[in-house]
């Protein structure tokens, strides 16, 4: 990944090794230091075990270390990310949750390679786990397999043939909806915000959202155009939403690298969020 000078000093979606990143929370640290950047968060998936490593790390830098996660969420068979900030993450009722997500994914991915061997492919699991490289396992993984062992050429026909939902090795998993996630959230203290709401592409589910406790609108992101961005920060204002950003990098060695704070997000941006946490407590 190209080293260039932030855009912003602010990034508040980031993944480490944790979840699915590709850096260590100490390494995500040891470049928001070496960018000058103001405030981070480590927003793993459905895992909180990245904040205090980099708090830890942070300490004495001035990087201000927001707690934060990412909840993978479904609605209506379409994905809902759900980021949660300035968490408690010890937690105990949100961590047990997001245990039993990480182990529902993980019997997901078993009951996928038994049903792909039946079907003539056997895979190893521990192969699959080696491919994901210390992040969350999960059917990419798989494909990457079977095109290794020879099964198919590419990714993508893995998902044609056998991965895709209705195919033949597809397994359902268990899943939150957003609600439920904003309600962990809320519940450790946290505030709920919509992440890259571009790739919901159902803005009618916003209002929604917000009668479920939802408190902000990540706007700016990697993956929003510059006309995306305004139109969920004008969204925001008019639904009295906070707006947040960050570049959801999953670090240099990443499949698409993003490098830290190349995503323009405004210097404000963690002083309002602390603001919000503050007046729900």
């Amino acid at each position: 990944m190209k080293r260039i000078l932030p855009l912003s000093r602010v990034d508040l979606h980031l993944h480490s090794t944790i979840s699915d990143g590709t850096w260590t929370p100490e390494q995500i640290v040891a470049e928001a230091r070496r960018l000058g950047m103001l405030a981070i968060s480590i927003a793993d998936h459905d895992h909180l075990g990245g904040v205090e490593p980099a708090v830890r790390a942070a300490a004495g830098s001035g990087i201000e270390v927001i707690p934060a996660v990412e909840i993978n969420t479904d609605h209506c068979d379409t994905d809902v990310h759900i980021l949660g900030y300035h968490i408690d993450p010890t937690h105990q009722p949100l961590n047990r949750e997001l245990a039993r997500v990480r182990d529902a994914r993980l019997e997901r991915n078993r009951r996928i390679l038994k049903r792909l061997e039946a079907l003539g492919c056997a895979i190893e699991e521990q192969r699959v786990i080696e491919l994901a490289d210390g992040g969350s396992v999960g059917r990419p993984h798989i494909a990457a397999a079977l095109v290794e062992s020879g099964y198919v050429g590419t990714q993508a026909e893995a998902f044609d043939r056998w991965l895709a939902r209705d195919r033949p090795g597809f397994v359902e998993r268990y899943r939150l909806e957003p609600a439920q996630a904003i309600a962990h959230i809320r519940k450790a203290g946290g505030v709920a915000v919509l992440a890259h709401p571009a790739k919901v592409r159902n803005d009618q589910l916003i209002p929604a959202l917000i009668e479920q406790g939802l408190r902000g609108i990540e706007a700016y992101h990697y993956d929003h155009t510059a006309a995306q961005a305004r139109h969920y920060v004008t969204l925001a204002e008019q639904l009295d939403l906070l707006i947040t950003g960050g570049t959801d990098s999953h670090g240099p060695n990443a499949d698409r690298p993003v490098a830290m704070g190349s995503v323009p997000v405004p210097e404000e941006v963690p002083a309002l969020l602390k603001q919000a946490w503050e007046r729900r407590r």
